[in-house]
Protein backbone atom coordinates (compact mmCIF):
# COMPACT_ATOMS: atom_id res chain seq x y z
CA UNK A 1 0.00 0.00 0.00
CA UNK A 2 1.37 3.35 -0.32
CA UNK A 3 -0.45 6.56 0.54
CA UNK A 4 -3.07 8.98 -1.14
CA UNK A 5 -0.35 11.90 -3.12
CA UNK A 6 0.41 8.30 -5.79
CA UNK A 7 -2.66 8.69 -7.11
CA UNK A 8 -2.44 12.14 -8.60
CA UNK A 9 -3.13 10.44 -11.95
CA UNK A 10 -6.80 9.53 -10.91
CA UNK A 11 -8.06 11.05 -7.55
CA UNK A 12 -9.49 14.56 -7.53
CA UNK A 13 -7.45 16.61 -5.27
CA UNK A 14 -8.81 16.61 -1.50
CA UNK A 15 -9.20 20.10 -0.11
CA UNK A 16 -9.95 20.77 3.25
CA UNK A 17 -10.95 19.38 6.20
CA UNK A 18 -12.05 21.44 9.84
CA UNK A 19 -11.33 22.42 13.33
CA UNK A 20 -8.24 21.68 15.37
CA UNK A 21 -8.13 18.11 17.03
CA UNK A 22 -5.85 16.54 19.53
CA UNK A 23 -5.79 12.96 20.58
CA UNK A 24 -9.72 11.74 20.73
CA UNK A 25 -10.01 9.32 24.06
CA UNK A 26 -11.13 6.16 23.51
CA UNK A 27 -12.80 3.96 26.14
CA UNK A 28 -10.23 2.12 25.81
CA UNK A 29 -9.03 -0.06 29.55
CA UNK A 30 -6.44 -2.47 30.46
CA UNK A 31 -7.82 -5.79 29.69
CA UNK A 32 -6.10 -9.24 31.69
CA UNK A 33 -7.63 -11.30 28.93
CA UNK A 34 -7.69 -11.37 25.31
CA UNK A 35 -9.66 -13.63 23.14
CA UNK A 36 -5.96 -14.11 20.71
CA UNK A 37 -3.10 -13.44 20.73
CA UNK A 38 -1.92 -10.51 17.99
CA UNK A 39 1.53 -9.90 16.58
CA UNK A 40 2.53 -7.14 19.05
CA UNK A 41 3.45 -5.76 15.63
CA UNK A 42 -0.35 -4.43 15.22
CA UNK A 43 -1.43 -4.15 18.83
CA UNK A 44 -0.89 -0.91 19.89
CA UNK A 45 -2.82 -1.36 23.66
CA UNK A 46 -1.80 -4.92 24.09
CA UNK A 47 -5.07 -6.53 23.99
CA UNK A 48 -4.21 -9.40 21.72
CA UNK A 49 -6.06 -7.43 19.22
CA UNK A 50 -4.71 -6.50 16.07
CA UNK A 51 -5.52 -2.86 15.74
CA UNK A 52 -5.71 -0.66 12.45
CA UNK A 53 -4.23 2.56 11.83
CA UNK A 54 -5.70 5.28 9.11
CA UNK A 55 -3.85 8.36 7.63
CA UNK A 56 -6.42 11.75 7.10
CA UNK A 57 -3.79 13.87 5.47
CA UNK A 58 -5.86 16.67 4.03
CA UNK A 59 -7.79 17.22 7.08
CA UNK A 60 -7.94 21.30 8.49
CA UNK A 61 -6.06 20.85 12.13
CA UNK A 62 -5.75 23.65 14.27
CA UNK A 63 -7.03 26.21 11.16
CA UNK A 64 -4.33 24.85 8.93
CA UNK A 65 -5.53 23.40 5.00
CA UNK A 66 -4.01 20.27 4.82
CA UNK A 67 -2.12 19.48 8.43
CA UNK A 68 -3.86 15.98 8.36
CA UNK A 69 -3.90 13.57 11.04
CA UNK A 70 -3.99 10.13 12.11
CA UNK A 71 -6.74 7.77 13.23
CA UNK A 72 -5.91 4.19 15.22
CA UNK A 73 -9.27 1.66 15.37
CA UNK A 74 -8.31 -0.34 17.91
CA UNK A 75 -9.59 -4.34 17.20
CA UNK A 76 -11.66 -6.72 19.81
CA UNK A 77 -13.76 -9.49 19.57
CA UNK A 78 -16.89 -7.85 17.46
CA UNK A 79 -14.13 -6.33 14.98
CA UNK A 80 -14.09 -2.57 15.01
CA UNK A 81 -15.85 0.10 16.20
CA UNK A 82 -16.23 3.99 16.27
CA UNK A 83 -15.55 4.38 19.99
CA UNK A 84 -12.45 2.68 20.10
CA UNK A 85 -10.22 4.60 18.35
CA UNK A 86 -7.66 7.34 18.83
CA UNK A 87 -6.89 10.02 17.07
CA UNK A 88 -3.22 12.05 16.99
CA UNK A 89 -1.98 15.04 15.16
CA UNK A 90 0.44 17.58 15.68
CA UNK A 91 -2.27 19.75 17.90
CA UNK A 92 -2.14 16.57 20.26
CA UNK A 93 -0.94 17.39 23.52
CA UNK A 94 2.83 15.80 23.90
CA UNK A 95 3.07 15.57 20.20
CA UNK A 96 6.40 17.37 18.61
CA UNK A 97 5.70 20.28 16.14
CA UNK A 98 2.39 22.42 15.44
CA UNK A 99 0.12 21.69 12.61
CA UNK A 100 1.40 23.07 8.68
CA UNK A 101 -0.55 23.84 5.98
CA UNK A 102 -0.22 21.05 3.52
CA UNK A 103 2.23 18.82 5.25
CA UNK A 104 -0.24 16.02 4.95
CA UNK A 105 0.73 14.09 8.33
CA UNK A 106 -0.48 10.91 8.41
CA UNK A 107 0.06 10.04 4.70
CA UNK A 108 2.60 7.53 5.86
CA UNK A 109 1.87 4.85 8.47
CA UNK A 110 4.56 2.09 9.95
CA UNK A 111 4.47 0.60 13.39
CA UNK A 112 5.74 -1.87 15.56
CA UNK A 113 7.22 -2.82 19.12
CA UNK A 114 9.91 0.10 18.61
CA UNK A 115 10.94 0.10 22.44
CA UNK A 116 10.28 -3.84 22.88
CA UNK A 117 8.06 -3.02 26.04
CA UNK A 118 5.36 -5.54 24.80
CA UNK A 119 2.95 -2.56 23.03
CA UNK A 120 3.14 -1.61 19.22
CA UNK A 121 3.88 1.98 18.60
CA UNK A 122 3.16 4.06 15.56
CA UNK A 123 5.46 6.40 13.30
CA UNK A 124 3.46 8.77 11.26
CA UNK A 125 5.10 10.30 8.12
CA UNK A 126 3.97 13.89 6.27
CA UNK A 127 4.88 14.88 2.48
CA UNK A 128 5.96 18.29 2.42
CA UNK A 129 7.30 20.74 4.94
CA UNK A 130 10.99 20.79 7.07
CA UNK A 131 9.07 19.20 9.89
CA UNK A 132 9.90 15.17 11.36
CA UNK A 133 8.32 12.26 11.47
CA UNK A 134 7.10 11.24 15.06
CA UNK A 135 7.01 7.93 17.29
CA UNK A 136 3.51 7.77 18.89
CA UNK A 137 4.25 5.00 22.03
CA UNK A 138 1.29 2.23 22.80
CA UNK A 139 0.80 1.31 26.05
CA UNK A 140 -1.65 -0.86 27.58
CA UNK A 141 -4.59 2.11 27.21
CA UNK A 142 -3.48 2.58 23.38
CA UNK A 143 -1.96 5.11 21.90
CA UNK A 144 -0.95 8.19 23.72
CA UNK A 145 0.91 11.55 22.67
CA UNK A 146 2.76 11.72 25.92
CA UNK A 147 6.45 11.51 25.31
CA UNK A 148 5.95 11.12 21.37
CA UNK A 149 9.12 11.61 19.58
CA UNK A 150 10.40 13.45 16.69
CA UNK A 151 12.23 11.51 14.33
CA UNK A 152 14.40 12.77 11.12
CA UNK A 153 12.22 11.34 8.10
CA UNK A 154 9.62 12.02 6.23
CA UNK A 155 9.06 8.25 5.82
CA UNK A 156 9.92 4.82 7.40
CA UNK A 157 9.35 0.88 7.87
CA UNK A 158 9.62 -1.33 10.79
CA UNK A 159 11.09 -4.58 10.64
CA UNK A 160 14.14 -6.92 12.22
CA UNK A 161 16.70 -6.33 10.01
CA UNK A 162 19.57 -8.16 11.89
CA UNK A 163 17.70 -10.68 12.80
CA UNK A 164 18.39 -10.02 16.53
CA UNK A 165 14.44 -10.04 17.55
CA UNK A 166 14.02 -6.94 18.07
CA UNK A 167 12.54 -4.37 15.67
CA UNK A 168 14.92 -1.96 13.66
CA UNK A 169 13.95 1.23 11.87
CA UNK A 170 14.13 2.42 8.43
CA UNK A 171 13.59 5.89 7.85
CA UNK A 172 13.53 8.10 5.19
CA UNK A 173 13.51 11.89 4.67
CA UNK A 174 12.88 13.18 0.93
CA UNK A 175 15.02 16.03 -0.22
CA UNK A 176 16.15 17.02 -3.48
CA UNK A 177 18.22 15.25 -5.75
CA UNK A 178 21.12 15.83 -8.13
CA UNK A 179 20.25 15.98 -11.87
CA UNK A 180 16.88 16.60 -13.68
CA UNK A 181 14.74 14.90 -11.35
CA UNK A 182 13.48 17.20 -7.99
CA UNK A 183 13.28 14.78 -5.48
CA UNK A 184 15.85 11.74 -3.48
CA UNK A 185 16.21 10.35 -0.98
CA UNK A 186 18.38 10.07 2.34
CA UNK A 187 18.22 6.36 3.64
CA UNK A 188 19.63 4.94 6.93
CA UNK A 189 18.65 2.16 9.33
CA UNK A 190 18.30 2.29 13.31
CA UNK A 191 19.00 -0.65 15.07
CA UNK A 192 16.24 -1.25 17.89
CA UNK A 193 15.18 -1.36 20.33
CA UNK A 194 14.71 2.64 20.85
CA UNK A 195 14.88 4.27 23.76
CA UNK A 196 11.65 6.43 24.64
CA UNK A 197 13.27 9.56 23.33
CA UNK A 198 14.09 7.57 20.14
CA UNK A 199 18.08 6.47 20.60
CA UNK A 200 18.74 3.62 18.44
CA UNK A 201 21.73 1.02 19.49
CA UNK A 202 23.43 2.28 16.17
CA UNK A 203 22.91 3.88 12.91
CA UNK A 204 23.80 3.15 9.49
CA UNK A 205 22.90 4.68 5.95
CA UNK A 206 21.47 2.96 3.87
CA UNK A 207 22.23 2.71 -0.11
CA UNK A 208 23.15 6.42 -0.41
CA UNK A 209 24.23 6.17 -4.30
CA UNK A 210 20.81 4.55 -5.19
CA UNK A 211 18.73 6.26 -3.19
CA UNK A 212 19.88 9.69 -3.94
CA UNK A 213 17.70 10.37 -6.84
CA UNK A 214 14.67 8.39 -5.88
CA UNK A 215 11.77 9.46 -3.49
CA UNK A 216 10.87 6.80 -1.39
CA UNK A 217 7.34 6.73 -0.65
CA UNK A 218 6.19 3.78 1.06
CA UNK A 219 7.02 0.08 1.60
CA UNK A 220 6.54 -3.54 3.31
CA UNK A 221 8.62 -6.02 4.76
CA UNK A 222 8.94 -9.95 5.10
CA UNK A 223 11.50 -13.00 4.89
CA UNK A 224 12.14 -14.20 1.65
CA UNK A 225 14.77 -16.85 2.27
CA UNK A 226 14.26 -17.71 5.68
CA UNK A 227 17.19 -16.55 7.40
CA UNK A 228 15.00 -15.07 10.44
CA UNK A 229 16.03 -11.34 8.95
CA UNK A 230 13.46 -9.01 7.73
CA UNK A 231 13.72 -7.92 3.11
CA UNK A 232 12.69 -4.57 2.98
CA UNK A 233 10.71 -3.71 -0.62
CA UNK A 234 10.30 -0.12 -1.25
CA UNK A 235 7.84 2.00 -3.15
CA UNK A 236 9.82 5.00 -4.73
CA UNK A 237 9.42 7.77 -6.88
CA UNK A 238 12.18 7.27 -9.92
CA UNK A 239 11.62 9.89 -12.21
CA UNK A 240 10.26 10.82 -15.24
CA UNK A 241 6.64 10.16 -13.42
CA UNK A 242 7.89 6.62 -13.14
CA UNK A 243 7.00 4.53 -9.64
CA UNK A 244 9.03 1.25 -9.38
CA UNK A 245 9.96 -0.94 -6.53
CA UNK A 246 13.34 -1.48 -4.82
CA UNK A 247 14.48 -4.15 -3.02
CA UNK A 248 16.81 -5.39 -0.35
CA UNK A 249 17.92 -8.12 1.06
CA UNK A 250 19.11 -8.65 4.71
CA UNK A 251 22.63 -10.14 5.96
CA UNK A 252 24.40 -9.85 8.83
CA UNK A 253 26.15 -6.85 6.75
CA UNK A 254 22.88 -4.96 6.23
CA UNK A 255 20.64 -4.29 3.44
CA UNK A 256 21.96 -5.05 0.02
CA UNK A 257 19.92 -4.24 -3.14
CA UNK A 258 18.65 -7.12 -4.71
CA UNK A 259 16.16 -7.85 -7.78
CA UNK A 260 12.25 -8.53 -7.21
CA UNK A 261 9.76 -7.25 -9.62
CA UNK A 262 9.67 -3.12 -10.03
CA UNK A 263 6.15 -2.33 -10.47
CA UNK A 264 4.59 1.46 -10.38
CA UNK A 265 2.00 0.09 -7.66
CA UNK A 266 1.46 -1.21 -4.65
CA UNK A 267 4.08 -3.67 -2.77
CA UNK A 268 3.50 -6.39 -0.20
CA UNK A 269 5.40 -9.74 1.36
CA UNK A 270 3.81 -12.73 2.71
CA UNK A 271 3.88 -16.42 2.25
CA UNK A 272 1.22 -17.08 -0.51
CA UNK A 273 2.55 -20.83 -1.44
CA UNK A 274 2.76 -21.89 2.57
CA UNK A 275 6.85 -23.23 1.98
CA UNK A 276 7.98 -21.20 4.73
CA UNK A 277 9.38 -18.04 2.21
CA UNK A 278 7.58 -15.00 2.29
CA UNK A 279 6.95 -14.04 -1.56
CA UNK A 280 7.39 -10.07 -2.89
CA UNK A 281 3.88 -9.02 -4.78
CA UNK A 282 4.18 -6.16 -6.27
CA UNK A 283 1.74 -4.50 -8.59
CA UNK A 284 1.79 -2.97 -12.42
CA UNK A 285 -1.56 -0.36 -11.98
CA UNK A 286 -0.64 0.91 -15.60
CA UNK A 287 -0.19 -2.62 -16.74
CA UNK A 288 -3.49 -3.42 -14.46
CA UNK A 289 -1.45 -6.82 -13.06
CA UNK A 290 0.25 -7.48 -10.24
CA UNK A 291 3.68 -9.47 -10.29
CA UNK A 292 4.29 -12.46 -7.55
CA UNK A 293 7.95 -12.96 -7.00
CA UNK A 294 8.39 -16.25 -4.92
CA UNK A 295 10.77 -16.34 -2.26
CA UNK A 296 13.03 -19.46 -1.48
CA UNK A 297 16.75 -20.06 0.74
CA UNK A 298 18.48 -18.80 -2.15
CA UNK A 299 15.97 -15.35 -2.18
CA UNK A 300 13.79 -14.08 -4.43
CA UNK A 301 13.49 -16.41 -7.18
CA UNK A 302 14.74 -15.34 -11.15
CA UNK A 303 12.68 -13.02 -12.78
CA UNK A 304 11.76 -15.84 -15.55
CA UNK A 305 9.71 -17.57 -12.67
CA UNK A 306 7.81 -14.56 -11.27
CA UNK A 307 3.92 -15.19 -12.06
CA UNK A 308 1.60 -12.01 -13.15
CA UNK A 309 -2.07 -11.80 -11.95
CA UNK A 310 -4.87 -9.89 -13.58
CA UNK A 311 -8.21 -10.02 -14.32
CA UNK A 312 -7.13 -11.99 -16.96
CA UNK A 313 -6.16 -14.32 -15.12
CA UNK A 314 -9.04 -18.20 -15.13
CA UNK A 315 -11.16 -16.72 -12.06
CA UNK A 316 -10.55 -13.72 -11.52
CA UNK A 317 -13.69 -11.29 -12.03
CA UNK A 318 -13.89 -8.19 -14.03
CA UNK A 319 -11.97 -7.25 -17.36
CA UNK A 320 -8.95 -5.64 -17.54
CA UNK A 321 -9.83 -1.77 -18.70
CA UNK A 322 -7.41 1.60 -19.07
CA UNK A 323 -6.93 3.52 -15.52
CA UNK A 324 -8.66 0.38 -13.93
CA UNK A 325 -5.40 0.62 -11.72
CA UNK A 326 -5.63 -2.60 -10.82
CA UNK A 327 -2.60 -3.28 -8.34
CA UNK A 328 -2.68 0.24 -7.28
CA UNK A 329 -2.67 -0.92 -3.70
CA UNK A 330 -1.97 -4.60 -2.17
CA UNK A 331 -1.89 -6.10 0.91
CA UNK A 332 -0.80 -10.21 1.70
CA UNK A 333 -2.60 -12.07 4.87
CA UNK A 334 -4.30 -15.46 5.73
CA UNK A 335 -8.19 -15.49 5.11
CA UNK A 336 -9.04 -18.55 5.46
CA UNK A 337 -7.30 -19.59 8.15
CA UNK A 338 -5.15 -22.40 5.88
CA UNK A 339 -2.11 -21.52 6.99
CA UNK A 340 -1.17 -19.73 3.38
CA UNK A 341 -1.50 -16.10 2.74
CA UNK A 342 -4.08 -14.70 0.52
CA UNK A 343 -3.78 -11.45 -1.36
CA UNK A 344 -5.88 -8.39 -1.51
CA UNK A 345 -5.87 -6.22 -4.69
CA UNK A 346 -6.89 -2.67 -5.31
CA UNK A 347 -8.12 -1.60 -8.45
CA UNK A 348 -9.42 2.04 -7.60
CA UNK A 349 -10.09 3.35 -10.93
CA UNK A 350 -12.63 0.26 -11.98
CA UNK A 351 -15.41 1.78 -13.77
CA UNK A 352 -19.39 1.01 -12.99
CA UNK A 353 -21.95 1.78 -15.70
CA UNK A 354 -21.14 5.80 -15.48
CA UNK A 355 -18.88 5.44 -12.39
CA UNK A 356 -15.60 6.41 -13.61
CA UNK A 357 -13.14 5.36 -10.66
CA UNK A 358 -15.70 3.58 -8.57
CA UNK A 359 -13.26 1.28 -7.73
CA UNK A 360 -12.94 -2.82 -6.52
CA UNK A 361 -11.07 -5.35 -4.34
CA UNK A 362 -10.40 -8.36 -5.58
CA UNK A 363 -8.89 -11.41 -3.32
CA UNK A 364 -7.11 -14.12 -5.07
CA UNK A 365 -6.55 -17.22 -2.70
CA UNK A 366 -2.91 -18.55 -1.84
CA UNK A 367 -2.28 -22.73 -2.23
CA UNK A 368 0.04 -24.58 -1.82
CA UNK A 369 1.47 -24.66 -5.77
CA UNK A 370 1.17 -20.36 -5.26
CA UNK A 371 -1.31 -17.48 -6.11
CA UNK A 372 -4.33 -18.58 -7.78
CA UNK A 373 -7.34 -16.80 -9.43
CA UNK A 374 -9.86 -20.07 -8.60
CA UNK A 375 -12.27 -18.99 -5.99
CA UNK A 376 -11.31 -15.32 -6.57
CA UNK A 377 -13.55 -12.92 -4.76
CA UNK A 378 -14.34 -9.15 -5.53
CA UNK A 379 -15.98 -6.45 -3.75
CA UNK A 380 -17.65 -3.26 -4.43
CA UNK A 381 -19.96 -0.52 -3.14
CA UNK A 382 -22.59 -2.22 -5.04
CA UNK A 383 -21.78 -5.81 -3.43
CA UNK A 384 -24.40 -7.04 -1.30
CA UNK A 385 -24.25 -6.51 1.93
CA UNK A 386 -21.93 -3.70 1.97
CA UNK A 387 -22.96 -0.12 2.86
CA UNK A 388 -23.27 3.03 0.38
CA UNK A 389 -23.42 2.56 -3.52
CA UNK A 390 -20.36 2.52 -5.96
CA UNK A 391 -20.35 6.23 -7.29
CA UNK A 392 -18.10 8.34 -9.93
CA UNK A 393 -14.71 8.91 -7.81
CA UNK A 394 -15.33 6.81 -5.06
CA UNK A 395 -11.61 4.73 -5.95
CA UNK A 396 -13.20 1.78 -3.36
CA UNK A 397 -9.60 0.17 -2.99
CA UNK A 398 -7.38 2.85 -3.23
CA UNK A 399 -6.07 1.23 0.29
CA UNK A 400 -6.16 -2.16 1.46
CA UNK A 401 -5.07 -3.96 4.36
CA UNK A 402 -5.19 -7.81 5.69
CA UNK A 403 -5.69 -8.23 9.65
CA UNK A 404 -7.09 -10.67 12.18
CA UNK A 405 -9.01 -7.66 13.65
CA UNK A 406 -11.59 -9.34 15.73
CA UNK A 407 -8.66 -12.37 16.70
CA UNK A 408 -10.86 -15.25 15.25
CA UNK A 409 -7.76 -16.85 13.69
CA UNK A 410 -8.94 -15.59 9.97
CA UNK A 411 -7.47 -12.06 8.29
CA UNK A 412 -10.33 -9.28 7.85
CA UNK A 413 -10.35 -6.89 4.67
CA UNK A 414 -9.86 -3.27 5.46
CA UNK A 415 -10.52 -1.26 2.30
CA UNK A 416 -10.49 2.34 1.73
CA UNK A 417 -12.34 4.09 -0.60
CA UNK A 418 -10.65 7.74 -0.54
CA UNK A 419 -12.76 9.77 -2.78
CA UNK A 420 -16.21 8.57 -0.94
CA UNK A 421 -18.42 11.17 -0.22
CA UNK A 422 -16.73 14.13 -2.23
CA UNK A 423 -13.09 13.39 -1.03
CA UNK A 424 -14.46 12.77 2.99
CA UNK A 425 -12.93 8.98 2.39
CA UNK A 426 -13.98 6.30 4.39
CA UNK A 427 -12.75 2.48 4.99
CA UNK A 428 -14.71 -0.51 5.41
CA UNK A 429 -14.08 -3.51 7.05
CA UNK A 430 -15.32 -6.92 5.94
CA UNK A 431 -14.98 -10.23 7.47
CA UNK A 432 -12.59 -13.24 7.02
CA UNK A 433 -13.85 -16.69 6.93
CA UNK A 434 -12.66 -20.37 5.77
CA UNK A 435 -14.97 -19.42 3.07
CA UNK A 436 -13.43 -16.41 2.42
CA UNK A 437 -14.64 -12.63 2.54
CA UNK A 438 -18.35 -12.20 3.61
CA UNK A 439 -20.15 -9.48 3.77
CA UNK A 440 -22.22 -10.01 7.08
CA UNK A 441 -21.80 -7.14 9.70
CA UNK A 442 -19.77 -4.99 7.19
CA UNK A 443 -18.65 -2.21 8.44
CA UNK A 444 -17.65 1.59 6.93
CA UNK A 445 -15.78 4.20 9.78
CA UNK A 446 -14.84 8.02 8.48
CA UNK A 447 -13.95 10.88 10.31
CA UNK A 448 -17.60 11.85 11.07
CA UNK A 449 -18.09 8.36 12.71
CA UNK A 450 -15.78 9.00 15.05
CA UNK A 451 -15.78 12.26 15.94
CA UNK A 452 -12.90 13.84 14.05
CA UNK A 453 -12.83 16.19 11.01
CA UNK A 454 -14.61 14.60 8.03
CA UNK A 455 -14.82 17.23 5.25
CA UNK A 456 -12.50 16.48 2.25
CA UNK A 457 -9.78 15.05 4.82
CA UNK A 458 -9.23 12.11 2.47
CA UNK A 459 -9.95 9.51 5.21
CA UNK A 460 -8.34 6.30 4.31
CA UNK A 461 -5.46 7.42 1.87
CA UNK A 462 -2.75 5.35 4.42
CA UNK A 463 -4.19 2.30 6.33
CA UNK A 464 -1.59 0.28 8.19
Amino acid sequence: MFPLRSYAGWVVPLLAGLLALGAVPSDLTPRAEAAASAPVRDDFDGDGYQDLAVGAPRATVGGQRGAGYAAVLYGGPHGLSADRRTVISRATTGVPGSPVKNEEFGAQLAKGDLNADGYADLVIGFVSGTGDAVIVWGGPRGLSGSGSVALPATDTQTGDFDGDGKLDLALFRTGRAPGDDPFGTTGSVWTGPLTRTGTPVRKAPLDPERLRYVDVKDGAVGDVNGDGRDDLALHAYCGEGVYCTKFYTASATGLTPATAPAGDGGVALGDVNGDGYDDVVVGFRYDEKIEVAYGSAAGVTPSGTWKPYSQDTPGVPGTPEPHDAFGSAVAVGDITGDGIDDVAVGAPGEEFGHGDAAGVVDILRGSRTGLTGSGAQAFTQNTAGIPGTAELGDTFGSAVRLLDINGNGYADLSAAAVGEDNDNGAVWELRGRPTGIVTDAALVLGGRAIGAPYARVGFGAEAE
